[in-house]
């Protein structure tokens, strides 16, 4: 009986990142259902993602029994060259009037889905949605321009939250999965906020038989 070798394919660079703003309730609580229009833009230099994670070890009989694992918040730094202003002041909770931005006051940060794109070595992809987030911070620094030309980048940290009851905080597909359903695109599956594979399903469902190669489609 041979073992099987799998050769995963290494990180090649970072693509888009999407935004798209949380539609609260009435109450202004979180509403996974709604969403607005997702903003693509192409301006991401680096993201490094931070896991804060909590172990606990239940012990039974005077053993460890179990080790229960739990992953508090996720933190996505993500420096850009550049931002849209009035996306940032959104994030931020500013209040946006009809010429001048306002900030500084005590103010409910929105919420907000946050999605990435790894590109990989072999035209493999992995797209991943932050369904629940709020901008943690956020640098504006500028500094005098010299001869010859350098970049002056901002950094936005977005930390994400659980969406659902069981505490998840992502949802990710790749394309070096068995499973991935072929003909799924970028622009599909961050069309709009996904968090279930039902979701999934309905995009597979309006792929003609081209696109997606799927019999009776």
């Amino acid at each position: 009986m041979s073992i099987e070798t799998k050769r995963p394919m290494i990180k090649e660079t970072v693509r888009a990142l999407y935004v798209a703003f949380n539609t609260p309730k009435e109450n202004g609580d979180f509403n996974l259902a709604t969403y607005e229009e997702t903003k693509k833009r192409d301006v991401v230099k680096q993201i490094s993602t931070t896991e804060n994670a909590e172990s606990t070890v239940v012990r039974a009989s005077g053993r460890d029994y179990v080790t229960a694992s739990q992953t508090s918040s996720v933190e996505q730094s993500v420096e850009v060259v550049a931002f849209d202003t009035d996306v940032v002041a959104r994030m931020r909770g500013d209040e946006i009037g009809k010429y001048l931005i306002k900030s500084g006051a005590s103010a409910q940060r929105p919420y907000f889905a946050f999605g990435k794109v790894v590109k990989k070595l072999g035209d493999i992809v992995e797209y991943v949605w932050y369904p629940k987030c709020q901008l943690a911070e956020n640098t504006d620094d500028i500094a005098t321009s010299e001869e010859s030309f350098s970049e002056q980048n901002d950094t936005l940290t977005i930390k994400a939250l659980s969406f659902d009851d069981a505490g998840n905080k992502s949802v990710r597909i790749s394309s070096e999965m068995s499973n991935f359903p072929t003909g799924l695109t970028e622009d599909m599956f961050f069309d709009k906020v996904l968090t279930t594979d039902n979701e999934i399903d309905a995009i597979i469902a309006k792929l003609t038989p081209e696109q997606g190669n799927i019999e009776g489609a």
